[in-house]
Parts: structure tokens; sequence; C-alpha cells
């Protein structure tokens, strides 16, 4: 180990602080120390800082008269467009899907902490009657949506799942699939892949030590796919699979639709080389970006980059002007892949994230502080929006299609029991489309939403005490019900509906099994014993 080039090219850099404690490590540490910091591109890091801090000294102004919404013909919406045309939408898309040109990229970085976990989200039990995982359900729906496509045009195209892991999440990804093999997915069509990692700074640009032997780093955020899709060789591989195009999305959704084939088939209709599908926020204050163009260009901008005036300005008919809602769900080519990560990645902006960084003191001590101590630096997924030619947003319902998985249960929102709760919901609407009806224990239909007063137990009544969810009669095979779920309070589960993704990918296929029928909960629909040809 040349240990004194190495100081001689830190102390050029002002971080000759990263061997302050060179002389009390084992031999194993000094190697690893000197490896990590050998392999660190440090003039291309220290680039990145200083670039991305003087973005911040910069006079931030207010985006209000830069920006105008996404053109009326590039923002489509699944409540005002005809059936026939959706339609036409989902026959092109599976039509894709049959041919082998799609697959999905999951965004899969991050681990369960703000869930009280310490493994991937993807991992994570939301306490399902199935007690199916995130992973699980979306490899499931994909496996449907292959049988979807070859059931309607007669050839088995496959779709292959990328998934961006980090430095954490990787391995224990590889090996949950590996443990519960792949789900039914074949393979080598499942590619798992692993993120960049940027050292984390302080305020005054100092690289900050996690150990006396160990770098302080972090993701570089979900727009580190695009260095990540060369760096890894992906984009080569999905070019070699003959994909044309790539859904994006996030793992935390529960609801998603990978390679929604209405989503591809819009974008395709529109000729975008990029696509948003976006909600319509809820409220002008909601906490959420929007699509828009700001220039011109295409961007999500945060709300606390506009004031409350343009956030609350409506149309004519009462819709809020700037309503295309971010939800992390996107459509690329990979022609505009390829040029992206070749031709724009290297000019990309990191955006500042303050955090509270673990570190070590220079006594040595591992410190956790109380406030933000530095920052780490990230790019976002939606930051290529800006090089599309043409993007074109797609507005679909919310209840149907995201519910987040970020909290634990008791906060205020997105956690494990709003999750549970908004795909029960989704499933007795399935249902209740189908022909099929769910009812209590006295017959009568369980409303679509339950009423708050309907999920509360008065005081009065013990837990113990408390109403327990209705069993249903196993009379088709195909109908079970989980012995677990009988003994959950009906103030907790007011509706319990799961349908398999093998069964059913977005409501289609219920009909026969459930028309004219009365449930009552905890109900799950599930395929027959012999496996679905996909």
């Amino acid at each position: 180990m040349d240990i004194s080039s190495l100081r001689e090219r830190l102390a050029a850099h002002g971080q000759e602080h990263l061997l302050q404690f060179w002389d009390v490590l084992t031999e194993a540490q000094k190697k690893t120390l000197y490896n990590d910091l050998n392999e660190l591109d440090l003039e291309e890091v220290l680039r990145f800082y200083k670039k991305t801090v003087s973005s911040l000294n910069e006079e931030q102004t207010k985006l209000d008269e830069r920006m105008e919404p996404i053109p009326a013909d590039m923002h489509g919406s699944v409540t005002r467009t005809p059936l026939e045309k959706i339609k036409d939408y989902e026959e092109t898309g599976l039509r894709e899907v049959s041919n082998g040109s799609v697959g999905v990229l999951l965004l899969a970085g991050g681990q369960g902490t703000r869930l009280g976990v310490d493994y991937p989200k993807g991992m994570y039990d939301v306490n399902l009657p199935s007690r199916k995982t995130l992973y699980q359900l979306q490899a499931e729906r994909i496996l449907r949506l292959q049988h979807l496509a070859k059931e309607k045009f007669g050839k088995c195209g496959e779709i292959p799942w990328y998934i961006m892991t980090s430095e954490h999440t990787k391995e224990p990804t590889m090996d949950f699939f590996a443990r519960h093999s792949y789900f039914g997915l074949e393979k080598e069509n499942l590619v798992v892949f692993e993120q960049g990692m940027l050292p984390c700074f302080t305020f005054d640009g100092r690289i900050i030590l996690e150990a006396p032997h160990k770098l302080a780093r972090a993701p570089d955020g979900n727009g580190g796919l695009y260095r990540a899709l060369r760096e890894k060789n992906v984009l080569e591989d999905m070019e070699r699979r003959g994909i044309k195009y790539v859904h994006v999305y996030c793992v935390d959704n529960i609801l998603v639709k990978m390679a929604d084939p209405i989503f591809i088939g819009y974008c395709l209709s529109k000729g975008a080389d990029c696509g948003a599908k976006v909600v319509e926020k809820a409220f002008p204050t909601e906490a959420v970006g929007v699509v828009c163009r700001v220039d011109g260009i295409y961007q999500v901008v945060e709300y606390s980059e506009i004031t409350l005036k343009t956030a609350q300005k409506r149309n004519t008919d009462g819709r809020l002007t700037f309503s295309a809602g971010n939800i992390c769900n996107h459509f690329f080519t990979t022609q505009f892949l390829k040029k992206v990560v070749y031709d724009y990645e290297s000019s990309m902006m990191h955006h500042v994230a303050k955090k509270k960084i673990a570190h070590v003191t220079p006594e040595g001590r591992a410190h956790k502080p109380d406030k933000p101590n530095g920052i780490k630096m990230e790019k976002f997924v939606f930051d290529v929006f800006q090089f599309a030619n043409t993007l074109a947003v797609w507005e679909v319902i919310r209840e149907d299609e995201f519910a987040p998985l970020k909290n634990g249960d008791g906060a205020e929102k997105d956690t494990p029991t709003t999750c549970r709760h908004a795909l029960f919901s989704l499933h007795h609407r399935y249902l209740l489309n189908a022909g099929g009806t769910l009812v209590d224990s006295e017959g009568e239909p369980l409303p679509l939403i339950p009423r708050p007063e309907d999920r509360v137990v008065p005081d009065s009544v013990s837990p113990a005490a408390a109403p327990k969810c209705p069993t249903t009669v196993n009379a088709n095979t195909e109908f079970n019900n989980n012995d677990a779920q009988k003994e959950m309070r009906w103030d907790e589960c007011p509706v319990v509906v799961e349908i398999s993704p093998l069964v059913s990918y977005a409501g289609e296929g219920l009909d026969h099994l459930v028309a004219n029928k009365k449930f009552t909960c905890p109900l799950s629909i599930n395929p027959p014993a012999k496996k679905i040809d996909v």
C-alpha cells in the first residue's frame, strides 16, 4: 500500500482527515480504508459537491410566472377518455408485451428504516390474508400480464424484471427471490443490479467518516439509475433482449400496475419518448410535486417552489391548473434511455439532502447527531424529463393505483394499514364490477368505503368482545378463507377482500367466479392448484 502517495492526494484536496486514525487501525481495517479511498474518484465527487452546493447559494425564486401545465392534448385521463379508446390503448400495450418488447424496472434501493425494519422494503409483509410481500405481489402481476398477452395474441412475450438495489439491499433481495423460487418467474428474467454510492459531506466540504476505517456513504438517489444502466451493462442487456419500452416505478406502491398496457398504449399513441403516470392532486396544498413545463421544459415542480396563489389556481371546469401529482411511475423508450445515459447523464445536477449522518468523533467514538450535520447528494429519476422531445402524462384514479408504503403503523399516512385497506377496497370494487356482492353476517351488502363510525368499537366494548369478521362458506375450491383472519376484529377490517394477481391483473376474468354470488369477509380468491401457463 502506497500510503504516502495517498496522503499527498488527500491533502491536495483538503481531505487528509480521512487518514487520522490510520496508526490505530488493524491491518484488515487499513486494507479496507485504503481500497475504498483508492477506488474513490476524489476529483469527481468533489466536483459534484462544489457544483451542488453552489446551486444552494443561488437566489431561489418562485417559478410561478415561468410555469405552464402540460398541454391538454398530452395530458390524458382514465376518467375522461372513452372506454373504446382505453381498450385500444390496452390492446396496443398487450401486443407489445406479447412481442417481448416491454421490460419493467423497479427502484428498490431503500431499506425499511421508517417502517422499523432493517431489510429491503420489497420484502415487507403488510399483513394481507395471503401474507404476500410487495415483491411477491409484483412478481405475480408480471406473470398474469404475460398470460393475458399470450391469451390475446397467441405469443408468449416475457417481461424481464430489472431491480435496482443499493449496497445494503442487493444481497438480501437476491437471497429472498432465490429462497422463494423467484415466485414463478424465470430466473434469467430477473436482473438485479446496484446503484452507485457517494460520500457524505459536512457543510464545509469534508468527507465524513462513519467509522475510523469507513467512509460515510449513501445511495446517489433514484436518479442514479441512469449511471447504473451504463456501468452495470443493464441497457446493453435490454437491447440484447429486444426491449423497446421500459416501465419504471418505485417498490413501495402496493397498487402499482407493472407494465400497465393502457399506460404503454397511451404513450405510444402520443409518440412519446417519455411518459409520467400521475394522480390528480387531492387539494392545492398537498405536498406532492406536479408535472408541468417551466420555460417550455418538462419537469417536476415541488409545492415549495410555487406560491399558494399558483397552487390554488383553477381552470374554468374547476379543476386545479397544476393538478398532475407525480407518483414516480414512468414510461421510457430504450432509445430515449440510451440518449440520456450516453449524452445527458453527466450534465444532470445533484440535489442536496441535509441529513443527520452518523460519524466518528475525533476521539474515535461513534456518534449519531440529533440534527442535520451534513449533506447527501442525489439525483431524481424524473430529472430526465427536461431532455424529452415529447412527454405524455396519463392521469389515473388514486384509489385504483397509488397507495405508498413509507411509515410504520401509528403514523398519519402511508402505513401498512393504509396500504392493506387500499388493496382491500380496490379488490372489493373488482368484486362488485364482476357482479359479486360482499355482505355482512346479516346478509346486508357491505359499504364500498366504510364510514369512520363503522370502524370504531365503542369504549364500552372490550377488544375481546368486539365483533369478529364473518367467515366465508368454502364451497368453491378456488375460494379460501384464512383461519388466522377469523380473529381479526371488524373495526380493523370492515372489508377484507384479496384477489390473487395470478387470478386478475386489474379486475378482469372474475365474472365466471363471482357473478350473482354473495360472499362474506375475509375473502381470498386464488387460482386453482395447477400452474398458470405463461
